[in-house]
């Protein structure tokens, strides 16, 4: 079992920067490859960014390639989501997820442990 826990959501102004943080319980954080999703009000789930389990590998949707970095420490049981040069269009609900997968997993269906999550708001 893996219990994921979100944080560093708010509300920021275009152009601006937030960093997101997912702190992981359980002893095999390190086995498991991690993503973030997120969802807009009305809107399917959708995938943002994942990490191998090592975070030598990573995968970013095109909408956010360039403005979004996920990294993680496993020392820390923790995976972060740097997004820098924020959008209108980047408001939703973000999610992190831990995949039954060691590599990088890009649907939602690979991944097992969701958070609650955390909104993000971007003003224009």
């Amino acid at each position: 079992q893996v219990q994921l826990v979100e944080s560093g959501g708010g509300l920021v102004q275009a152009g601006g920067s937030l960093r997101l943080s997912c702190a992981a319980s359980g002893r095999t954080f390190s086995r498991h490859a991690m993503g973030w999703f997120r969802q807009a009000p009305g809107k399917e789930r959708e995938f943002v960014a994942a990490s191998s389990w090592s975070g030598g590998t990573t995968r970013y949707a095109d909408s956010v390639k360039g403005r979004f970095t996920i990294s993680r420490n496993n020392a820390k049981n923790t995976v972060y989501l740097q997004m820098n040069s924020l959008k209108p269009e980047d408001t939703a609900v973000y999610y992190c997820a831990a995949s039954q997968y060691t590599i990088v997993a890009v649907n939602k269906d690979d991944y097992d442990y969701w958070g609650q999550g955390t909104q993000v708001t971007v003003s224009s």
